[in-house]
């Protein structure tokens, strides 16, 4: 407050009134910040949680009952059958060796989409080359190409790989993504300065070495998040592993698919497979979910 009076000594009484008015408002912004949420955003919140939850409490309530008591109507209350429904699951899939192929195909598909889209995005953000932004545009717009489009030229090249049938056709054809670009390219151009990179090259690093030790702990909370996207849509990706995998060597979608074919349609299986096939990812979330939220609140802070 000592500063008003100066102003206006040494620049005038419309400068002090200037520097009043500038000084409420930011008083008045940082109250605003300051705020609590209201009802309404913990209502909505509390809306899309209770929406998100629903389905897999839903597979759990129909999975705990047999068909019996599922032909007679909804079952309002979990019963006591989910453990006897999983051990049926076990019994008539292969179910261990589908949940190894799952785990092996969405680790190394996420890891592969990480570096290479943040190897890819650190060139289009930072580097100056011709034809940058007409690429980028490419890239963008192959996102509106649907995958079933290329489903059977990709299948033609797998099969003349030799690879139909092995886990190489799920994840190779994944190793990048569109997305994983645009998404990188879009966080590095403002998170990443270009003095940075340029202080580190005049200390004699190469563009590689730039990238490495500069350009990817920078993506880390960017990347973070694009592993996670990645390794949930893998994990649940049905319709490629399902033409290109044979049943004895399925992923977790395509293994579930076969009970329907075992039991034909007996939702109580089915939906007991689903919640075991779900457990992993929960148990993913409950492990890194915190260090996700920090490492994004972090390169928030930071920008």
């Amino acid at each position: 407050m000592s500063s008003i009076p100066m102003i206006a000594q040494t620049a005038g009484g419309g400068a002090a009134r200037a520097a009043q008015r500038g000084l409420g408002s930011e008083r008045r912004g940082r109250g605003s910040s300051m705020r609590r949420p209201g009802f309404l955003t913990y209502g909505f919140l509390g809306a899309v949680i209770l929406g998100s939850v629903f389905p897999l409490w839903w597979s759990f309530l129909v999975g705990s009952h047999d068909s019996s008591v599922i032909s007679r109507g909804v079952p309002l209350v979990p019963g006591g059958n989910f453990l006897a429904n999983a051990s049926t699951v076990l019994d008539s899939i292969p179910f261990w060796k589908a949940l190894g192929n799952s785990v092996i195909v969405s680790t190394v598909t996420a890891a592969s989409v990480v570096l290479f889209s943040t190897l890819a995005g650190f060139a289009f953000a930072k580097l100056r080359f011709r034809g940058s932004k007409g690429l980028l545009v490419f890239v963008i717009a192959t996102m509106a190409v649907p995958t079933q489009l290329g489903v059977v030229p990709l299948f033609i090249v797998m099969s003349k790989l030799g690879w139909t049938g092995s886990l190489w056709a799920v994840i190779v054809p994944g190793v990048v993504t569109a997305f994983g670009v645009f998404w990188m390219t879009q966080y590095l151009r403002d998170a990443l300065p270009d003095e940075l990179i340029e202080a580190v090259r005049i200390d004699g690093a190469s563009m590689i070495q730039a990238f490495w030790y500069v350009g990817l702990p920078a993506a880390r909370p960017a990347a973070a998040m694009l592993a996670l996207f990645t390794f949930v849509a893998t994990w649940t990706n049905f319709f490629w592993p399902f033409i290109v995998l044979d049943p004895s060597n399925p992923t977790l979608p395509v293994a579930l698919q076969l009970l329907q074919a075992a039991h034909f349609v007996d939702y109580s299986i089915v939906l007991a497979g689903a919640v075991l096939s779900t457990i992993p990812l929960l148990l993913l979330f409950a492990v890194a979910g915190r260090q996700l939220v920090a490492g994004i609140m972090q390169g928030a802070v930071k920008g």
